[in-house]
């Protein structure tokens, strides 16, 4: 019981300072820059210590900024607690709490942390407590005593993973308004919670490029004693990744990931070489690029055969911050081996003792070939004469029931490819009706000859009003 009580008060603490509206400082961007190291941008015009709690809350669209060489700090903080859409930003230093809100009360303002560097210190971060809170963090660090809550009560809560790593107790996503997505931020848990997030990532709740990702979950893997979750972007290169092309011009194409914010276009760096230490390195970058922050989703490059090409697309889905590292592709290049498709598979018939019929085959590569039919089987009774073994489409005469299974070869000089082609001979045409699998039976057709005439009339008038149903109403099974 003692347990349980101290866990309440460490919950409603917060709540009560934030009601002693005499102990709140309120931002009022009273000063001449947007510093929350300015006093004049406070109400008191005094900086907040570690006992006062803040609000920042109005005026509308309004900008508390936290940069290099500012040390912040406060008791519980608040951001968006009135109509107003309102934003902390903080791009370098620190800032240390005790607790902290974003998205309190109101459901018609909108509370906005924006991390793109330096360090946040609190106990528990509540995205949207019982308004509307986003978290758009691209870079820095979030360290949390507590658990990251979204949404906190009964509001609405997003964040936005674009980078850098929030450290928490425990994840808690409260409701379905709560949602995360992750593209190349990362989130570490304490202990293993690997099962409850993979839940959140299977209602859909947690995201990876807004769907257009993998996820990366471990425990104990990348962090001793804790759950990792980072993403991996999906970007379907063409070619595939591992594939091997033929020489020549080459078209890299990929998907170009979604917009996560509304207002920043998406572009990319691509990097192309065929020495892969100049991409694992980045030695020379200017070297291999061959676009630099555009909106594009392909490009055309040349190739030689006998070798190996390596390529990149890092995506800028903020234009101000880095981009996304995407990963390292690569193709071979070289002569493709002939495709070679001998033909469907054939059921046929004798008429007169043999059957002649088509081969038609398709070869397709870039060089010259040859090619070479040859009988890999026949029945023991038949023969299979082939008319023109050295030509692509010939015809062949099948001389006896049975399987035969014929093969075509094809040469470019370096490389062969082959296919065969099976082809059963049946005594009639019916037989051979019936060796397909969508053959079905004509009603009717009582003597199973694939028609239904005068023998099958003959069959139903022999057994017409013949009746060989049960006589006896309890029979004996076997007397029959």
């Amino acid at each position: 019981m003692f347990k349980k009580t101290t866990c309440l008060i460490s919950l409603v603490l917060p709540l009560v300072l934030f009601d002693n509206a005499s102990a709140i400082i309120y931002w009022d961007a009273g000063g001449l820059d947007q510093l929350w190291s300015t006093a004049t941008n406070w109400n008191t015009d005094t900086i907040p210590t570690s006992i006062d709690p803040v609000s920042i809350d109005n005026p509308e669209d309004t900008h508390c900024e936290i940069e290099d060489g500012i040390i912040a700090e406060c008791e519980t903080l608040r951001v968006g607690n009135s109509g107003f859409t309102t934003n902390l930003d903080i791009s370098g230093g620190s800032l240390t709490a005790a607790g902290a809100y974003v998205g309190v009360d109101n459901q018609s303002g909108h509370g906005i942390l924006n991390m793109s560097g330096g360090l946040f210190s609190t106990g528990s971060l509540q995205i949207g407590w019982a308004g509307t809170g986003t978290l758009n963090m691209t870079g820095g660090t979030i360290e949390l005593n507590d658990n990251l809550v979204v949404p906190g009560r009964t509001g609405t809560g997003t964040v936005n993973l674009l980078g850098g790593t929030i450290y928490a107790s425990e994840l808690r996503l409260t409701s379905e308004s709560g949602s995360i997505d992750i593209t190349t931020g990362t989130l570490v848990l304490n202990g293993n919670d690997k099962e409850k997030v993979q839940t959140f990532i299977n209602d859909g709740r947690i995201t990876a490029y807004k769907d257009q990702g993998k996820f990366n979950l471990d425990y104990n893997v990348t962090n001793e004693g804790k759950t990792t979750l980072s993403a991996t972007a999906l970007l379907d290169p063409i070619p595939a990744d591992g594939a091997t092309i033929p020489p020549g011009e080459v078209v890299l194409s990929w998907t170009m990931l979604d917009r996560v914010l509304p207002d920043e276009p998406v572009t990319v760096d691509v990097y192309f070489t065929d020495d892969l230490d100049a991409l694992l390195y980045f030695t020379d970058p200017a070297a291999i690029q061959l676009v630099g922050k555009q909106d594009v989703t392909s490009v055309v490059v040349q190739t030689q055969s006998k070798k190996r090409y390596y390529w990149a697309v890092d995506t800028y889905l903020i234009s101000n911050a880095f981009p996304v590292i995407g990963p390292i592709f690569s193709f071979e290049v070289d002569n493709l081996p002939p495709r070679v498709e001998a033909g469907a598979d054939i059921a046929t018939w004798l008429q007169d003792g043999s059957r002649t019929g088509n081969l038609d085959a398709t070869v397709i590569d870039e060089e010259a070939t040859t090619v070479q039919w040859s009988v890999v089987s026949e029945p023991n009774e038949g023969t299979a004469v082939i008319e023109n073994g050295n030509s692509e489409d010939t015809s062949v005469t099948l001389s006896a029931v049975g399987e035969y299974v014929l093969e075509l070869l094809v040469s470019d000089g370096e490389y062969s490819g082959s296919d065969t082609v099976t082809i059963n001979v049946y005594n009639d045409s019916c037989q051979a009706a019936q060796s397909l699998l969508e053959y079905v039976p004509l009603l009717g057709d009582l003597n199973g000859d694939c028609k239904v005439d005068d023998a099958d009339m003959a069959l139903l008038n022999e057994n017409w009003l013949k009746d060989n149903s049960l006589t006896e109403d309890w029979f004996v099974i076997g007397g029959l």
